[in-house]
């Protein structure tokens, strides 16, 4: 009793001594700021302060060269669009050149967290955007979101929270996207329809689906000629919080990476782990087609791809087979015997490779004018690997990887 009563003491001793957390004092400088991106000269710094500051408007920035927005780091400079009533971006800016974004918190904006468009020559650099709260549909749908843009740089950010994807490019042109961490968003990393892409040295954690590159239909431009290599990408089984609809809503809860309709591509050196439904996705737009049609039954939406492709037919420009695909020399392990059935494809996959999940998943649909899809897999250990033949109810169905051995061949990038 003596001895309990004095550990209890000694306990209030140390609880009495640790310092106490002062609550956060939010500042305003939102007029100051807005109008900083207003009057900035070409050539100057915005020097955004250390501090907590809310804003209730989006900060708009258009036609400004050679500009950069400093902070003082991400855990000094913490910028708050929780109270915000007008505009959709927290930070938006458009039509620029050579624009550097760098070394601050932003978050909780309405919709996307800092949208960049029609800039050429961007760095987004030690920026953490996130919604603070727990992953929502209400969220905003993009945490750094640049588009239409040329030579893009994302180095060190962290991007938290979003309905959609937390850390994208799209339609964009000479793009790098390093050394960045993102979670519990439903995409960590996306490249959509863009051109000349490296994704290297970053972690995708605890998202629905860890890296996706995709090519979509009826877009300004289309994507080819992208780099995976050098990330971890492990335990991406966070439910599918996004709007249904949207494309990144049928991706089944425990996708490592997902590739879409693309072509060009050099997957390598990737570590993927411990994603519970796939490894590696690659799919051609029939099948997303099907699943969005809303048939509940896995089978039967993906029997019916043939009649639902016509939907897209009309963008002539559009390709929505993968091809020239090179998957070698990543590092698969899984420690999971079940995917989510929360949806068709892990259902499927359920009965399909029952207590193993595949490392890699062809949905085998065949591309009707290109016979050789040049769609390569060489892989340093036994992998396992499913081959769907999803255009014609599984009939084909295989296991075996060797037809698609052959020599790798390295993405070559301007």
């Amino acid at each position: 009793m003596i001895r309990l009563t004095a550990l209890t003491l000694i306990s209030l001793i140390i609880l009495s001594c640790s310092p106490k957390q002062e609550p956060i004092v939010w500042k305003s400088i939102e007029k100051s700021l807005q109008t900083q991106f207003i009057t900035v000269n070409d050539g100057d710094t915005i020097q955004l302060p250390e501090g907590n500051y809310m804003f209730t408007k989006s900060l708009l920035m258009d036609g400004k060269k050679n500009i950069t927005i400093l902070g003082a780091g991400k855990d000094k400079t913490i910028l708050s669009f929780k109270n915000q009533t007008e505009g959709a971006q927290g930070m938006y800016i458009t039509h620029g050149e050579n624009i550097v974004v760098q070394d601050f918190t932003i978050q909780d904006a309405k919709g996307d967290i800092i949208k960049v468009s029609e800039v050429r020559n961007l760095t987004l650099r030690n920026i953490r955007a996130q919604w603070t709260g727990e992953p929502s549909n209400a969220n905003g749908a993009y945490a750094l979101y640049p588009v239409q843009c040329k030579n893009v740089l994302m180095e060190g950010c962290e991007a938290i929270g979003s309905s959609d994807a937390g850390i994208y490019v799209g339609q964009s042109d000479s793009v790098i996207i390093r050394n960045n961490l993102a979670y519990w968003n439903v995409a960590g990393i996306e490249s959509e329809n863009s051109k000349y892409v490296e994704i290297y040295g970053n972690e995708a954690y605890d998202n629905t689906g860890g890296i996706l590159i995709f090519d979509l239909p009826g877009l300004s431009t289309y994507g080819h000629t992208t780099k995976v290599y050098k990330n971890n990408v492990h335990d991406n089984n966070h439910e599918n919080f996004a709007t249904p609809g949207n494309v990144v809503a049928s991706i089944p809860p425990g996708t490592g990476m997902l590739i879409l309709a693309t072509h060009t591509l050099e997957l390598t050196d990737n570590d993927i782990s411990n994603n519970t439904s796939v490894g590696v996705g690659l799919v051609s737009y029939d099948l997303v087609a099907a699943l969005n049609e809303g048939v509940e039954q896995a089978e039967n939406a993906i029997g019916g791809v043939q009649t639902v492709s016509n939907r897209w037919k009309e963008d002539s420009l559009y390709y929505s087979y993968p091809y020239d695909i090179n998957i070698h020399h990543n590092r698969f392990s899984n420690d999971n015997w079940f995917p989510s059935l929360g949806n068709d494809i892990g259902k499927l996959l359920f009965f399909k490779s029952f207590m193993c999940p595949p490392d890699i998943l062809f949905d085998g649909i065949p591309a009707p004018d290109r016979p050789d899809r040049q769609i390569c897999i060489e892989e340093n250990a036994e992998i396992v690997f499913i081959d769907l033949d999803a255009a014609h109810e599984f009939e084909n169905l295989s296991k075996d990887v060797s037809k698609y051995s052959c020599k790798p061949k390295t993405a070559s990038l301007k």
